[in-house]
């Protein structure tokens, strides 16, 4: 069984506007905003608005909304970067990968031959994510 849900996570505390984000769309259900330390130019994320852990304690009917705005976000990143192709990651718990518990999707433009950058670390500069986040606005509209 997982620990419970931990409502101060810093995705929980963005989705309240306790840190700010670069925010690229947003329903009732759902937001994407940018990876503030991307692997790649135009890294999204994608998160429910109701609080889950991850994939295994998600509602379905969550789970189902969320899966078809991931699938917007990808198809606008990879008119927006160019992409040769999108990579969509979701790690549920520690031994998987997972250090924000809160469900969320990594849309990651991907081009060929382009390794990706570790995800820990550097934070992006701001400018640069609010220019890629003006990116997808613009293909998301």
């Amino acid at each position: 069984m997982s620990p419970a849900y931990d409502s101060n996570n810093i995705f929980a505390k963005i989705l309240k506007g306790e840190i700010p984000s670069y925010r690229v769309y947003e329903d009732d259900k759902t937001v994407a905003f940018m990876d503030v330390m991307p692997q790649a130019p135009g890294h999204t994320l994608v998160l429910p608005k109701q609080p889950s852990r991850n994939l295994l304690d998600a509602d379905p009917a969550t789970l189902s909304h969320v899966i078809g705005v991931v699938q917007k976000i990808a198809n606008a990143a990879k008119e927006a970067f160019d992409a040769d192709g999108i990579y969509i990651a979701q790690f549920n718990e520690p031994a998987a990968g997972q250090t924000v518990f809160h469900l969320h999707f990594h849309v990651i433009p991907r081009h060929e031959g382009a390794a990706l950058k570790p995800h820990s670390g550097k934070m992006e500069d701001s400018a640069v994510l609010a220019a890629n986040a003006q990116k997808l606005i613009e293909a998301l509209s």
